[in-house]
């Protein structure tokens, strides 16, 4: 835990916060913080700082904070993902977190089995948790929006275009395409939705689907990765390339 998340309710009127349950007990075992010593801390969805240790006793965690730092920047990246298997999904869902993803729709698909939908880790409280660990790892307040979908068509006929902006740039791994990451993202914009299926790919029905809506397809390479790899991967390479793309539009205004 790089960052002790902090939460409305955990401010009391004079403005400290008194912290309880599972970042009490981390601050109290792992970072043994004594009165008078400062940890990092940061407001859910907002500003990030210091909290000075006023008490930490068995359970409670009582912190003066100041709050004076903007967290990490955002990727400018969003994901259509078709929902992996319980045990993937654990492991996605806090990177994407720490990576700075702002919105993830779990959207179903043809190789996605239908018991994925019934699994505890859809709960939202469980789901909220595993963000808020993505969160703390990066040092990072925004959380990310998760939304479920459980109908791949309607989706992307009915709802995709009002989820995500016209201006985005939508790209969408796909091993049939021949073209690679670089080319099918030149010069990207400030937005970009990752379009990214099943272990085994989207079915061609899907991906002609997501084409139809704007979707470009481009090659991972010669190598088959899990999604719960690809994932951040991509995310990774993406902003990489977003990067590169605010770079060369800044050296040309100079």
């Amino acid at each position: 835990m790089n960052l002790l998340l902090l939460f409305d309710e955990d401010f009391l009127p004079d403005g400290t916060a008194r912290l309880t349950g599972r970042r009490a007990q981390h601050a109290r075992e792992v970072l043994r913080a004594e009165p008078g010593e400062s940890l990092r801390v940061g407001r859910l969805d907002g500003l990030t700082g210091a909290g000075e240790v006023l008490e930490n006793t068995p359970g409670v965690l009582h912190l003066r904070v100041t709050l004076t730092d903007p967290p990490p920047p955002r990727a400018g990246i969003d994901l259509l993902l078709a929902i992996p298997r319980p045990k993937a999904l654990k492991k996605v869902l806090p990177a994407v977190a720490s990576l700075g993803v702002d919105r993830v729709v779990l959207v179903n698909a043809a190789r996605v089995e239908k018991s994925y939908f019934d699994s505890k880790v859809l709960d939202a409280d469980f789901v909220k948790d595993l963000l808020l660990q993505g969160l703390e790892q990066a040092r990072d307040t925004h959380l990310p929006e998760v939304l479920v979908r459980e109908r791949f068509r309607p989706f992307v006929e009915d709802e995709l275009d009002s989820l995500f902006p016209p201006t985005a740039r939508r790209l969408l791994p796909h091993p049939p395409a021949t073209q690679p990451l670089r080319t099918a993202a030149a010069d990207l914009p400030e937005r970009v939705v990752l379009a990214i299926g099943p272990d085994g790919g989207w079915v061609s029905f899907e991906a002609q689907l997501l084409e139809s809506h704007g979707f470009r397809p481009f090659s991972l390479g010669p190598r088959i990765l899990r999604v719960e790899t690809a994932v951040p991967v991509l995310v990774g390479q993406v902003a990489l390339l977003k990067e590169d793309t605010a770079s060369r539009h800044g050296a040309s205004r100079t």
